[in-house]
């Protein structure tokens, strides 16, 4: 029972700092600010993160596979577009709409992201960040626009609905959670992510169908990206022809804030959720206290730097040697996973 202890904090060291902060920040938005330690507002805060939260899993293993993903708003907007479309156009009932909508990130990501990526072994930077230019002008396209506002109390529930007095959202995020901790730590997908990040060359060599993990890797960040332009748009009561662009680098703060390294092979989605609670606590604690949201911005980009130093930082202690619970095999530069691999 202690070794089982013992091993389990040694595997927290990465995200050790991030989860004294959010204590340290929950403490003294506490104090100042009475109510910001209320039931409500501790619900408003998990409700606001939600589509955050969900694109941030996704792109925790995106990272962790050696990868990046800038496409991530633009495949929830033009989600949310499809969405409207559906619903509103009385195609298909709204159940069977919302199902199709999570697919249709999952296609977005894996067949172009993930294609690209994984099969043709592209930089992950050009081929995200295209697939983001072009995504937003199909967006921009389709809606003419114009927001499609949406009527239907499925897809409003899902956004904004209370079941046992908790928002619908907070559920959806827990199954969430659960289901990519489980994908992370007990399954052969979740190993296979670790040791195609870690070195594309070895994991293939190994046995490992690194470009069938990269295609679905970056079709599960659709599907996440897909969802949370589903929550955005119950929440919101309609889909906009805007595209967050600011979604993806938060998410990606988010995750490396939970010790996830940039150039792959180490990470926890239990790091990232607290990475997302710790920015979902700034932003709130920044409102309350009477922070303008343009200065919020300038918080988040510093945080993303300070994250990508840190990240770097944690690198270079690793090629010293890995401690308990590090990931010990070697990590390839951002770029295009698996370069090296014709070379193998």
């Amino acid at each position: 029972m202690k070794q089982a202890l013992s091993n389990a904090w040694s595997d927290t060291r990465p995200f050790r700092p991030v989860m004294a902060v959010v204590i340290i920040l929950f403490v003294l938005f506490a104090a100042w600010q009475p109510g910001f330690r209320t039931g409500l507002n501790i619900q408003n805060i998990l409700a606001s993160i939600s589509v955050l939260f969900i694109v941030s899993m996704g792109m925790t293993f995106v990272l962790i596979s050696g990868g990046f993903d800038l496409s991530a708003g633009a495949i929830a907007a033009l989600c949310g577009v499809f969405l409207g479309k559906m619903i509103e156009g009385n195609v298909m009932p709204a159940a069977v709409a919302v199902v199709l909508t999570v697919l249709f990130g999952a296609v977005l990501g894996g067949a172009v992201n993930g294609l690209f990526v994984g099969v043709f072994r592209l930089s992950v930077f050009v081929v995200t960040l295209a697939s983001m230019t072009a995504f937003t002008g199909v967006v921009l396209i389709w809606t003419q626009t114009m927001s499609i506002y949406i009527t239907d109390a499925l897809v409003l529930n899902i956004g904004v609905a209370r079941f046992a007095g908790v928002q619908v959202p907070i559920f959806i995020m827990i199954a969430i959670f659960a289901i990519f901790l489980i994908a992370q730590s007990r399954t052969y997908f979740g190993r296979d992510i670790f040791a195609t990040g870690g070195s594309y060359t070895a994991a293939r060599l190994s046995g490992v169908r690194t470009e069938r993990t990269l295609i679905m890797v970056y079709a599960l960040s659709g599907a996440c990206a897909g969802l949370a332009g589903v929550i955005a748009v119950g929440r919101v009561g309609a889909a906009t022809p805007q595209v967050d662009a600011g979604l993806a680098l938060q998410a990606v703060a988010a995750v490396l804030l939970g010790g996830t390294l940039l150039t792959g092979g180490a990470g926890s989605v239990v790091g990232t959720a607290l990475g997302v609670l710790f920015i979902g606590i700034l932003q709130n604690g920044l409102n309350l206290v009477g922070v303008e949201s343009s200065w919020q911005y300038v918080v988040t980009g510093i945080i993303l730097l300070i994250s990508v130093m840190g990240s770097r930082a944690s690198s270079r202690r690793g090629s010293k040697g890995p401690a308990a619970g590090e990931c010990a095999v070697p990590t390839p530069a951002l770029g295009a996973p698996g370069e090296d691999a014709d070379t193998g």
